[in-house]
């Protein structure tokens, strides 16, 4: 059934959901950050990058980084300070730890195309967690030389801190401790993604949880995810709804709930804010 508007018939649904659910997997997107208030564009990204905008006419965070900078010194400039808002300050809304407040009493796994360590950072437990897509708060080789990943929280404050007229000091632009080469971020773009250890280990464990329980009542939480990547959360989310009569299937996404016909009967979707939903089941 598709709502678009958090009546009573639909919080009571989704508390039911939960409630009866014997495991929850959460699928989360982009748009669940953007709830919890890390918009990419507007007064957020005018605030932090008014000298970048000024200079290059930058529309919002995200194209800016596409931007082939003449140097290293100012490509980490706007860099450091995109991680910094995005992965090492807390979001304006505390959406994701009301999530958790739902959910922490239920045997529940979280499968994420987000790099921003929100869920970690609000509460959720590290062995619960697989970020698909990478981590802001990782550095890996851009050839890659080699597969292991480094975190960058002291390198980013001290760029963030020491930079001046849009460039960090030269001797801070990271370069691989192996090769020399320049590092990169750890996110998924093309071939060269890293997937080291950690990740290995948290993909293993989700592939555990799923198999633990796929004749289970499983419930498939959907949060804001697009149509960008729609084979890492949303293509699976209906497969295995459709395969397992005791699944149920949840999309709160604005603009964007929507499901096959063929699991339509076991699908509650929300054309909603998902902080508004959120905040309607506590």
């Amino acid at each position: 059934m598709q709502y678009t508007e958090i009546t009573p018939e639909l919080v009571t649904r989704l508390k039911n959901a939960i409630q009866d659910a014997d495991a929850i997997v959460i699928g989360a997107g982009a748009g669940l950050s953007t709830a919890a208030g890390f918009t990419y564009s507007g007064e957020r990204f005018e605030q932090y990058f008014s000298d970048f905008i000024q200079k290059y006419h930058f529309r919002d965070m995200y194209t800016g980084g596409f931007y082939p900078f003449r140097t290293p010194e100012e490509l980490w400039a706007y860099w450091s300070r995109y991680i910094f808002i995005n992965r090492y300050m807390d979001p304006p809304k505390p959406v994701y730890r009301k999530l958790l407040d739902l959910v922490k009493n239920k045997d529940y796994f979280v499968l994420t195309t987000n790099v921003d360590h929100c869920f970690q950072k609000a509460g959720f437990e590290k062995e619960r967690l697989f970020y698909t897509q990478g981590d802001y708060g990782l550095f890996q080789c851009s050839t890659p030389c080699h597969r292991r990943t480094y975190d960058n929280e002291e390198i980013i404050l001290r760029m963030v801190a020491e930079q001046k007229d849009m460039r960090i000091p030269s001797e801070l632009v990271p370069r691989c401790p192996k090769c020399g080469e320049p590092m990169a971020m750890n996110l998924r773009s093309d071939d060269t993604f890293v997937e080291d250890l950690g990740w290995n280990e948290a993909a293993s464990r989700y592939v555990n949880f799923m198999q633990t329980h796929a004749n289970k009542k499983l419930l498939l939480l959907e949060l804001g995810v697009g149509s960008n990547t729609p084979a890492i959360i949303k293509y699976p989310f209906w497969k295995l709804t459709a395969q397992n009569p005791n699944a149920t299937y949840v999309c709160v996404n604005f603009g964007e709930a929507e499901c096959p016909k063929q699991i339509e009967d076991r699908a509650i979707l929300v054309n909603a804010d998902i902080a508004d939903v959120i905040e309607a089941m506590r």
